[in-house]
């Protein structure tokens, strides 16, 4: 028996998206008191297109560039061992010193805790920022470790067998955020 997943409902129309993500970018110079010392790190593989739509979006209140980071977990994750023997493993790319830097953490969905928990790891191998702060579009709740989002575009409580998916025209032609229920086959 194969479990799969059918959409259940959208969530979130590329409008919302919009919209959402323009009140984060806000969200995040507003509490930075605006973005100096600010760098943004998005999460493969949906927090990086997540991220690059906030770093735009600051762009267009604030002079100043901010540096855009691309990290994979793939290595720092519990369950390495269990994902197959072969993970895929692609490139971290954090071409910038992170010393004392307001990181914004950027990813898709929030859910067990444990993603973000391989990313702080990650990132602290790199060095020792300022701070760190969590910026996600969805949190479906079921946090298995203490960690909370700073910054959240929507919450969306789910049962333990649904699933949040998120697309981004990037890499799924169409923006939309849909909650999907598992079905047997």
């Amino acid at each position: 028996m194969t479990n799969l997943y059918k959409t259940k409902k959208v969530i979130m129309n590329k409008n919302e998206i919009a919209i959402t993500v323009k009140r984060l970018a806000g969200e995040i110079i507003e509490r930075n008191h605006g973005a100096k010392d600010l760098v943004i790190i998005g999460i493969r593989t949906r927090g990086v297109f997540l991220a690059e739509r906030l770093a735009a979006e600051i762009k267009k209140v604030s002079p100043k560039v901010i540096p855009l980071g691309i990290l994979d977990i793939t290595l720092y994750r519990d369950d390495f061992t269990s994902l197959s023997e072969m993970p895929l493993v692609k490139e971290t790319r954090i071409p910038f010193h992170i010393e004392d830097k307001n990181i914004i953490l950027v990813d898709d969905v929030l859910f067990t805790g444990r993603t973000i928990r391989a990313a702080l790891d990650e990132i602290i191998d790199f060095g020792r920022p300022k701070s760190i702060q969590l910026a996600i579009l969805v949190d479906r709740g079921h946090r298995e470790l203490p960690i909370q989002a700073d910054f959240v575009g929507k919450i969306f409580k789910t049962a333990k067998a649904e699933m949040i998916s998120v697309n981004f025209k990037e890499i799924d032609q169409q923006d939309q955020v849909t909650l999907n229920e598992q079905v047997s086959v």
